[in-house]
């Protein structure tokens, strides 16, 4: 098995089209048609299922994918490592992010990065917590900025930029708005605005009001966090944010809660095996991130 065989494998299953593959890759189709069988012929198992318009996995190509984005992502990962020693990055750095990343301002970041390492290409979206984490595992992205999860998996590398405690957000007029400090118990029979599953804090906000057996209902469901703020303010329900939010906005009220006050981590998932250029982004991120600590201090 040739790593050039993998590539054409990897291009035609995200493509799911043998010919923007072929196209993708600069290559003629009946050169990577043929690179595709004799792998089969190799494996011993199709790896397509070819119908006239759309080209799709087989059980055994599904199988086969991971290992392949995890073996081309060490291949670069090895390449770029040794660009790194002669002061030289390169390639393309995938980085995936929560809609509201507070901890750390990663536009004026990657701005920097691209300044300094212009021979990365930078590649940026945003998605849902697990997803993003699933991303990063099977070499899809090289890192990503996430809420801290219950269960990350083993291969995964964690770095740790923040925690902040959840306050409640209401509107204005809410009987909570005039209180010091509220119980999450308090908060039964309310209506709920907050994110979409697995986006944002969602799942943290989920178990904490689980955990102190709070049955709610979301009315309103959202994926930005100024629409859930704006719904908020309104009075169409109310919801539990990270404290920094009460600097987007001066139209909700933000009251603390009192207890065991969950709080939302906010961390950095990377792969043992991150390019060089994901360790460096790294390290620019916390490093700007220890000198807001600084200016805040």
């Amino acid at each position: 098995m040739e790593l050039r065989q993998l590539e054409h494998f990897l291009a035609v299953a995200e493509e799911s089209h043998f010919t923007r593959a072929a196209k993708r890759l600069h290559i003629a189709q009946s050169g990577l048609s043929a690179s595709i069988r004799a792998l089969e012929v190799e494996l011993g198992a199709p790896l397509f299922l070819r119908t006239t318009r759309q080209v799709g996995l087989t059980q055994a190509g599904r199988a086969l994918l991971p290992e392949a984005r995890r073996t081309l992502g060490s291949v670069e990962a090895a390449r770029d490592a040794v660009a790194a020693v002669q002061g030289l990055l390169r390639g393309t750095l995938s980085v995936g992010s929560l809609q509201c990343l507070h901890v750390v301002h990663l536009p004026a970041v990657l701005a920097r990065f691209h300044e300094l390492h212009p021979g990365v290409e930078i590649r940026m979206r945003q998605s849902g917590n697990a997803e993003l984490v699933e991303d990063v595992r099977v070499g899809r992205l090289d890192l990503a900025f996430v809420t801290r999860q219950p269960k990350i998996a083993d291969d995964l590398r964690v770095s740790t930029l923040a925690g902040e405690p959840l306050v409640l957000a209401c509107a204005p007029g809410s009987p909570f708005a005039a209180r010091e400090s509220v119980a999450l118990p308090e908060l039964a029979g309310q209506s709920f605005v907050d994110f979409n599953a697995d986006w944002g804090t969602r799942d943290e906000v989920d178990r904490a009001l689980a955990a102190a057996g709070v049955e709610r209902r979301v009315a309103v469901e959202v994926n930005d966090v100024h629409s859930l703020l704006d719904f908020v303010s309104f009075g169409l329900g109310v919801a539990l944010v990270p404290q920094s939010f009460a600097l987007k906005t001066d139209r909700a009220h933000f009251v603390g809660l009192r207890g065991d006050v969950p709080v939302a981590e906010t961390v950095v998932v990377r792969a043992a095996t991150a390019c060089a250029a994901a360790t460096v982004l790294l390290d620019m991120v916390l490093e700007a991130r220890s000198g807001r600590l600084r200016a805040a201090g």
